[in-house]
């Protein structure tokens, strides 16, 4: 949106090009444009034919020069080249606000001792008010820390032309950065085969011990050998029975005579008969 404003703030100088036959009136159309509210980008004002016929000219080739540092210069440019026009407050402003973009886009410059010497100014107030100034134009977002003495940026509008043979540089940057992100997902891509990987890996593990787990609980609900009836069981097999509900020794165990009741014994007790010692009875 800014850069959308400032072109069109930019517009009607670019309409007067065309009228600006004489380097006096080319100089002057730079001084009104670099004077102007919002106009930040002074690419298309710069590669004009009659902004450019300049360098011949030896009055009015400064005012070319300046036009070039408004467009990717800073104030320290201006400061540091002789024999420039004069500025006037707004020129001196924006100039100012422009080399504070610039300077926005490395954060480590951004305490007030840097700032103060890269934009000439004088007190610590000054910094602030320029600081804001350029905030509310839409150049930078950020804030002022006074305690620590920085400004600090968080976003920078893309309002600053390109220096001549910059391309080349900008190649070479977005290269090594295209590398970064190559190199970035491939590791990022390592990352996620391993984490699948070991995935599947518990998921097979897993699924492995819940069979194993399965497999003992159906074990355990099977019937022992013999379901009782082994030696020392108790039941009806290989046993005699006595009247009345006694108890059988079972299975291929052993067999006691002695243990056995039959009928006579039975009759003789209900008929009060005695044997031997006294009547022993088994069963009901």
């Amino acid at each position: 949106m800014e850069q959308t404003k400032s072109l069109n703030a930019l517009e009607p100088f670019l309409a007067l090009t065309k009228s600006a036959s004489s380097p006096r009136a080319a100089a002057d159309l730079i001084a009104r444009a670099t004077t102007a509210p919002n106009t930040f980008i002074f690419a298309e004002l710069l590669t004009a034919p009659q902004i450019q016929s300049l360098t011949t000219s030896p009055d009015y080739s400064s005012s070319l020069t300046l036009l070039k540092i408004f467009s990717y210069g800073t104030y320290a440019t201006y400061t540091s080249t002789p024999d420039l026009p004069v500025l006037n407050e707004a020129q001196t402003l924006k100039l100012r606000q422009l080399s504070f973009l610039t300077l926005a886009k490395n954060p480590a410059d951004l305490n007030y001792a840097n700032l103060l010497s890269a934009l000439g100014l004088q007190t610590e107030r000054e910094l602030e008010d320029l600081v804001i100034s350029a905030i509310y134009a839409g150049l930078v977002q950020g804030m002022l820390d006074p305690h620590n003495k920085t400004v600090l940026i968080s976003s920078v509008s893309p309002l600053r032309d390109l220096p001549p043979n910059s391309i080349p540089s900008m190649l070479s940057t977005l290269s090594a950065w295209s590398s970064r992100c190559t190199s970035t997902l491939s590791n990022l891509e390592r990352q996620i085969a391993s984490i699948k990987a070991e995935a599947t890996k518990r998921h097979r593990e897993e699924a492995e011990w819940n069979a194993h787990v399965e497999k003992l609980m159906e074990g355990k609900g099977e019937k022992p050998p013999g379901d009782g009836e082994g030696r020392w069981g108790l039941g009806k097999r290989g046993g005699k029975k006595a009247n009345g509900g006694g108890v059988t020794i079972g299975g291929d165990g052993w067999e006691d005579d002695d243990m056995d009741v039959d009928d006579d014994d039975v009759e003789d007790e209900k008929r009060g008969k005695k044997r031997g010692f006294g009547a022993l009875s088994f069963g009901k």
